[in-house]
Parts: structure tokens; sequence; C-alpha cells
């Protein structure tokens, strides 16, 4: 069974401590490629605001919502119903799946080169804010500051169960490039047509999921070695903790990227519906990303080259994007930069 890991004791505690939970996680992470942690530290009262904020924007009429649909060229904003389907990613044909979503990138970046020039342009695009709620912004930009500190607690606790300096990944992530979504999945009146489910199977593309849900009915299945689905276990005050494709090529697949998937409710609780908060912890652009030397020996050699982060994340999002989007996401539209490279605060931020 997937386990409850309390992160407190390696934040703040001995060197016994710290090499302890890290065993846990490193024993988790081989085995399941999953966990759940507690004593994270994320205030519970901004965890709480956070879902009411994301469902009072999810209860706006569908024609509202529609004006923040989000465009080609950034991975923000509105995603209506119908429009994905995650089983896409494994070149399975499948219904769409039963949700709608909202997402955001990062914040708080500098208008330089590094963040606004031709290499990162695109993973630092503007976010997209609707009129209302009108502290929707507010909320969720603290929150992905949260996460943003949340994922890098747990990354040092990864470097040392990987047998690597504490501080190894700090300065791979501290410019991160993630992408975090509100994904609603709705109460199902109607049942769904056949092989169709809130989130159709897949691996996640990064380093690591922080997940955060308000209900265990219709929710995070893993596939285990003998095919079968297992329920990952919800507990109301704790984060779930995936691992994703990068992380496993990272460590020489000595963790696992899990398959996992969304189920839907039972029918006699099809009328429960579910809110997931989800960061997919995404290193820097530039982050150098080969298998580390912990991980490789003469009997096991490395399995994969070397990449980088914004190289894998754009090589696993082109599998399952439409020919020729790739140049529009690269910011370029016959021959002129896109609006967005040089937005309205541009002067504000860079005084």
């Amino acid at each position: 069974m997937i386990p409850l890991i309390d992160i407190e004791p390696f934040l703040h505690g001995s060197a016994a401590d710290k090499a302890r939970t890290a065993k846990e996680l490193d024993d988790a992470c081989r085995e399941f490629g999953w966990l759940v942690i507690a004593g994270h530290g994320v205030p519970n009262a901004l965890i709480k605001e956070m879902h009411a904020v994301s469902r009072a924007y999810f209860a706006l009429p569908y024609w509202e919502k529609m004006k923040h649909k989000m465009p080609a060229d950034r991975y923000r904003g509105y995603t209506p119903p119908g429009t994905e389907s995650l089983a896409y990613s494994l070149d399975e044909e499948r219904p769409p799946d039963l949700k709608e979503a909202y997402s955001m990138g990062p914040v708080d970046s500098a208008y330089d080169e590094y963040h606004y020039g031709p290499a990162g342009a695109r993973y630092f695009a503007p976010n997209i804010w609707p009129d209302r709620p009108g502290d929707m912004p507010r909320v969720w930009e603290a929150y992905y500051r949260e996460m943003t500190r949340l994922s890098a607690d747990v990354m040092r606790i990864f470097a040392v169960a990987l047998d690597m300096p504490e501080d190894f990944f700090q300065p791979k992530i501290d410019e991160h490039i993630t992408n975090f979504s509100a994904i609603y999945y709705p109460s199902q009146s109607d049942a769904p047509l056949p092989e169709q489910l809130r989130g159709g199977a897949h691996t996640d593309y990064g380093s690591l999921t922080l997940v955060h849900c308000d209900t265990a009915v219709g929710g995070l299945q893993i596939q285990t070695e003998d095919g079968a689905w297992e329920d990952v276990p919800w507990f109301p005050d704790s984060f779930s903790v995936n691992l994703g494709d990068l992380m496993a090529e990272w460590t020489n697949d000595r963790w696992r990227s899990t398959m996992h998937r969304i189920a839907n409710p039972p029918r006699d609780k099809a009328h429960f519906d579910r809110l997931s908060l989800i960061f997919f912890h995404q290193p820097n652009y530039d982050a150098v990303i080969e298998c580390l030397p912990s991980c490789v020996s003469a009997d096991n050699p490395a399995r994969y080259g070397r990449t980088t982060s914004g190289d894998h994340i754009t090589m696993k999002l082109t599998k399952q994007r439409a020919p020729g989007l790739e140049a529009e996401e690269a910011g370029e539209s016959e021959g002129r930069p896109k609006a967005w490279l040089y937005p309205p605060e541009a002067e504000e931020r860079a005084g």
C-alpha cells in the first residue's frame, strides 16, 4: 500500500531523522513511484481558500469561462470539458475525459533575457486571469509560491535519498517552469460512455507532481505490476506525491514513473464532484538531465542520454499536440514575435 510519510522530521529534525525519512521516501519511490506526505507546512487556511476560490470560478457560466480559453501559444487559462483525453498520450483512443481545468505558470519572474529571451519566453508566458472571482489571482499566486517551497523541500529529501548532496537539485529548480492546474470533475448524472473516465491512464512528464484534492470519491488510482488498479489513499490534510518520466530517467529507472488514472465515482455516489489542485513540478528549462552518478554502475549502465528539462517537456507535449503548434509555441507567427513576449507590465517589472 502507498505509504503516508511525515516529512516534518526531515525538515526540522536531526541527521538521523533526515536519514530515516529519506530512506522511507526511497523505498516508496522504488516500489510505487508514489507516496502521500504529511508535515508539509502548507497553511490549512490557504488550502481551504484555494479550494473555495477555484470552485467559485468553475461555478461561473460556461460562456464566461470560455472568455479565458487556453490559447494555442501557451499553457495558461481555461480548458473546457470534452477537449482532452489523457489516454492520447499513450496513443490510445478514448472518449474525452470528464473534467474541466484552469492553468497558470510561474510567478515573480524577472523581466530579463533568461526569462523572456528566445530560449525562455515560451516557459514564462504571462498568466491569464478572469474578472471574477476577484481574489483569484492573489490566492492562486500565494498557493503557487507555497507549492514552489514545498516542491523544493521534497527535492531536498529526494537528493539525500539518492545519495547526493542535500542541495544538489537546488540550482536546477530555482527558476522552475512548473504548470499548475486546478481540475474540476463534475458529478455524473448520466453514466459515462464505455471506457470514459474522469482522467485516462497516463504518466506525468516532469520531476514530481503535488496533488491536493477534496474527496476520496472517484479519485486517483495507480496501476500495479500485475495490471490491476489500486486506490491512492486520501487524507484530508496531506498531499499526494508522484514521480514523472523525467525523474525516472534522472534516476536511471531506480525510481518509477507510475501509470495512473482518475476513476469515475460509483453510480451510487455519482452526485459527488471533485476538485484537484495539481502542481506539475518541472526543473529550470536549461537544467541538464542525465543519469545521476549514484544510480549508475558497471552492472547498471546509463539507460538514457543527456537532455535538458525544457527539451524533455517539449518532446513529451509535442507527442500529444497537433502538427504545426510547435512553431506557435516558440513565439513566432509570420516572422514576428508573439505579443505576449512584451507584456504591458514589462516596463514596471524592468524598473
